[in-house]
């Protein structure tokens, strides 16, 4: 449902009809302002519990105080909880282009009387729907949820309104995204030229990450591989972390943001190089914007080469419960063997597979790399609790099988807000160890 800001459309001298949210024409609202408002002392909304932050489904409740210096006469007194989505064509600004409302609800709490000196107690109790977006800020627009109370008295004197805005975090649980297990992956092959096109080469980029679905505090492992089929030294590697994010107005705007960018050298003539490296997934908003439809948001990992130019996209999504690898091992069926070959000879020793190392990056000759042997399957993991209370993430000196079970990350206030962003690139793993010596 799209609707105008009414109270933006007055700002600019628009006439608009009163909506059915307990609203009155503005021209004779007043907001609450403490010691500057005669007849009122406090006018105040809190809470119950001091609670701000909430879940789909939630019930907010709470209590409107009013505190008067005299008698004020009054028609009706009521209370509005509200949730929407407003965005724009301009950075920063909140006259809002469009609006989507999810949800209005008004509360009755006094008819029309009289309110004598002294303090008045209302409550109010809301019920929050089960299909709305997370609480979200950034330079185009943002959705929010609020607790608003108005106050209406006669023809000739002043109204008042007072709000509130609470918080609304709706989990993204990765296992529930599409096709969320295996890694993510591409790659792209360029024939340039070089020596003023005197001469022609190709390079191959190959690059994946170990899963599609991370979790703030969760490590990105990158593999990437450099065929360099050239008589040149290619330019530096960079990955970078990418958020995109979408703002739907009649013409639609795109605020790209780099999030972390690494960098790797350069591949020598002829040569093949493999450079592996890690990112830490900094406190984000979740990517999928279900049941928001003004405000996208997408993830990717770019890959790509200073010189030849050269680069792809590996898309991946940021959730709050992160992916159960453990119960995608056991949903795979297993796998077909033959019949065993029995032989004289004595069986060739196994070679341990190389330690994953951050950070490297091994140049040689074009030839095929031998096999990795096969690592041992992984014990099973006991399962824990998803925990509100307590929300953590698993640190990057975990063992990565943790990286299995369903974790939070506080997202408290003033992490809703992208603006912010972009956060500084994290340590690597050698700066990490050199810092702790």
């Amino acid at each position: 449902m799209l609707v105008t800001s009414r109270w933006e459309a007055e700002r600019k001298g628009k006439k608009t009809p009163p909506q059915s949210t307990g609203d009155r024409p503005s021209r004779r609202w007043q907001p609450f302002v403490m010691g500057n408002m005669g007849k009122l002392q406090e006018f105040d909304i809190t809470f119950k519990d001091n609670k701000v932050v909430y879940s789909p489904g939630d019930a907010v409740s709470g209590t409107l105080k009013i505190t008067t210096a005299q008698a004020l006469l009054f028609k009706d007194i009521k209370v509005n909880c509200q949730g929407f989505c407003g965005v724009t064509s301009k950075i920063g600004d909140t006259d809002w282009t469009v609006e989507e409302q999810y949800f209005s609800s008004t509360l009755s709490v006094a008819d029309k009387g009289t309110l004598k000196q002294g303090d008045h107690i209302f409550p109010f109790k809301f019920l929050i729907p089960a299909s709305i977006p997370t609480s979200f800020e950034g330079n185009y627009g943002k959705i929010m949820y609020r607790v608003r109370a108005f106050i209406d008295t006669s023809r000739f004197s002043k109204d008042y309104k007072t709000e509130k805005p609470f918080y609304l975090l709706s989990l993204l649980n990765l296992n529930d995204v599409p096709d969320i297990h295996g890694p993510s992956s591409s790659s792209v092959t360029k024939t340039f030229t070089y020596l003023l096109g005197a001469k022609t080469g190709t390079v191959v980029l190959k690059a994946q990450s170990d899963m599609k679905g991370y979790t703030p505090g969760q490590v990105i492992k990158l593999t990437t591989e450099i065929d360099n089929r050239s008589g040149k030294t290619t330019g530096t590697v960079v990955a970078r972390l990418i958020q995109k994010v979408t703002y739907q107005t009649k013409k639609p705007t795109i605020d790209l943001r780099t999030l972390v960018q690494v960098e790797g050298t350069g591949v020598k003539a002829d040569k093949q190089a493999e450079w592996k490296e890690q990112i830490i997934v900094p406190p984000l908003r979740q990517s999928s914007m279900a049941d928001c439809g003004l405000i996208n948001m997408e993830y990717f990992i770019q890959i790509s080469l200073k010189s030849p130019v050269v680069s792809f996209l590996l898309p991946i999504h940021i959730g709050n419960i992160s992916v159960d690898t453990m119960s995608a091992q056991l949903s795979r069926p297993p796998p077909q063997t033959p019949d065993p070959l029995y032989s004289s000879a004595k069986p060739a020793k196994l070679e341990h597979s190389s330690r994953y190392e951050p950070s490297s990056h091994n140049q040689g000759p074009r030839t095929t790399a031998p096999r990795p042997a096969r690592r041992p399957a992984p014990k099973p993991v006991r399962r824990m609790r998803v925990s509100t209370s307590s929300p953590s993430a698993p640190p990057a000196e975990m063992d990565y099988l943790a990286n299995s079970m369903p974790t939070l990350y506080p997202l408290l206030p003033p992490e809703y807000s992208t603006s912010t962003l972009p956060h500084e690139a994290p340590p690597s793993y050698v700066e990490s160890c050199n810092s702790n010596t």
